[in-house]
């Protein structure tokens, strides 16, 4: 595997982990119930079995086609093509799994289907974990590594496997402990924490050019997760972007909740939003913001926006969306977790312990990539006996934060209800939510390979807000996409005209670029961010002094002294 293809794998491997899209965790009689029904379809599931049971035979007299698809990284050894045993293996495999993709796929119909979606979900983590590579007497790469090293790999990988049951939920580590350091290694962009609640700190970042603009932006990371997917290391930073275009940027970092914060809902978390753009305000001399809300931190502004909206206040100059997904009507791999039990486990969980845990949100959107999420360190880790590798992104995953109990069951009735696309359907800060009445200019992007929310459903948000807005589509998947520097070969972005009514339109007429939508959406905020003027010579201000460095205590899970 080279470098550039670790590092895709290492962004793949966090896809899962934007907690702040995370809504609940399926239950195990929903997924089978789904599966249950796809296999119910007796018409469809004859029509599979006859179609295998014919490519069983080709495969058996070694006239099959069937190869693996292309990326498909698990059968990438020799052994195969070149021996026919593990062909015959590998194409049977492949066989199966097409046949059960191909019956589970007959129940979408293009709707929002939580059911369909169930048994995808579940098929998805059956077929995953058939796979002949996972196995050590049908993984041809596994087993030359045990007869070149004597039996020495297979010794490490049952080291591995009995630590991770001991410290990882006997589940497969994705990278080693400590292996990097937040200050030292992460989230090391200069800058200082301005102002401190007991919800969040507020982050100033220092100015690298001479000029800056007269308009901040401020960032709303998801509020699971933390912050610093944005500040991983220098050329891989959004911040560090952001301030090299002249951008006076300020970012909230959110408190690890407790179950004492149990309570803590969507009223809690716009009030800091609120409070925060007063903090950038006083110290830019700026009436106005331009607000950037990540996934779910894009959720949280937008109620904050239709509050000011409701009483005509212009605090807000214009609105950015990163993959924030606001209409959940659309079908969705997402929608696997949309059942009623959902619901019913997040009120037990926030009654008994007022939190959802990082381990318990991640582990339901672990599974929704087993290939990349599970099965990739299974077969690195046990069977090879290799260390997890060490990435910044990966480091970032496994730093994860808890959710409080009354945010989580809020996310998961607007997710089943799609509240947010209802006018009136959600109130919060004592306002009635209505997205028309949100006129600012929106800038909105999505990911075309994005499986938490999917682009078409980004898309959507251009349909719904009442102002002007532009749509930006980037390459990759959700977290790929984020961290998504200029410079990468590999990335590209589409730019289009006004979005109308249909995406596929839109994605017809669009131009493709090289590079990332970072520049797209630099270019589009700095045009609306006043005129330059001298860069200030310090952070914060004499109400707002600063508190200690950036990055804080928060990102730490430390409090002041």
């Amino acid at each position: 595997m080279t470098s550039a293809d670790a590092r895709l794998t290492a962004a793949e491997a966090a896809e899962s982990a934007d907690s702040g899209e995370a809504v609940g965790i399926p239950s195990l009689q929903e997924t089978i119930s789904g599966l249950a029904a796809a296999l119910g379809q007796g018409t469809t599931v004859a029509r599979e079995t006859t179609r295998l049971g014919l490519e069983l035979t080709r495969i058996g007299w070694g006239l099959s086609g069937v190869a693996p698809a292309k990326g498909d990284r698990r059968f990438t050894d020799p052994a195969w093509t070149s021996n026919p045993v593990f062909r015959m293996i590998q194409q049977s495999y492949l066989a199966s799994t097409g046949a059960m993709d191909r019956i589970v796929a007959a129940m979408g119909d293009g709707r929002s289907d939580a059911r369909a979606e169930q048994a995808q979900f579940t098929a998805n983590v059956v077929t995953s974990a058939a796979a002949p590579t996972n196995f050590l007497m049908t993984n041809p790469a596994a087993l030359k590594r045990a007869f070149d090293t004597g039996g020495m790999s297979l010794a490490r990988g049952t080291r591995n496997f009995a630590r991770d049951v001991r410290h990882n939920g006997a589940m497969p580590s994705m990278i080693e402990p400590d292996a990097f350091e937040v200050g030292r290694d992460l989230a090391v962009s200069p800058g200082a924490v301005v102002a401190r609640d007991e919800v969040a700190e507020v982050l100033q970042y220092a100015p690298v050019t001479d000029t800056v603009f007269e308009r901040p932006v401020l960032v709303v990371p998801p509020p699971i997760g933390r912050y610093y997917f944005l500040d991983l290391r220098p050329g891989r930073s959004f911040v560090e972007y952001a301030v090299g275009r002249g951008l006076p940027t300020f970012m909230l970092s959110w408190r690890n909740p407790t179950p004492r914060q149990g309570s803590w809902d969507l009223d809690t978390y716009a009030q800091t939003v609120l409070a925060a753009i007063d903090t950038v305000r006083e110290i830019t001399g700026s009436p106005d913001v331009n607000l950037i809300g990540f996934c779910a931190g894009g959720i949280i502004a937008t109620t904050v926006l239709s509050h000011l909206a409701a009483a005509g206040d212009d605090r807000v100059h214009s609105m950015s969306y990163a993959v924030t997904l606001l209409d959940f009507g659309l079908r969705a791999p997402i929608t696997a977790f949309s059942g009623r039990g959902l619901l019913a486990f997040a009120g037990r969980r926030s009654r008994r312990k007022g939190i959802i845990t990082s381990r318990q949100m991640g582990s339901a959107f672990t599974w929704m990539r087993p290939d990349d999420l599970v099965f990739n360190y299974w077969v690195n880790n046990y069977l090879m006996g290799e260390k997890p590798p060490a990435f910044d992104i990966l480091a970032w995953n496994a730093d994860g934060t808890n959710l409080p109990g009354a945010l989580h069951g809020q996310f998961l009735d607007i997710f089943a209800g799609n509240l947010l696309a209802r006018p009136g359907a959600l109130s919060v800060l004592g306002t009635p939510l209505h997205l028309q009445d949100i006129t600012v200019p929106a800038f909105v992007t999505g990911a075309v390979t994005d499986h938490l929310t999917p682009w078409k459903g980004c898309y959507q948000t251009t349909r719904l807000l009442g102002g002007p807005t532009a749509f930006v589509l980037s390459y990759s998947g959700h977290i790929a996409s984020l961290v998504n520097p200029p410079g990468n070969p590999k990335a590209h972005y589409w730019t289009g005209s006004p979005p109308g009514a249909d995406p596929e339109q839109w994605l017809a007429g669009a131009e493709k670029h090289q590079g990332s939508w970072w520049e797209a959406w630099a270019d589009w905020v700095t045009a609306r961010a006043g005129q330059r003027q001298p860069q200030p010579g310090m952070l914060g201000s004499e109400r707002h002094p600063v508190l200690c460095p950036a990055p804080g205590l928060y990102v730490h899970d430390a409090g002041p002294a």
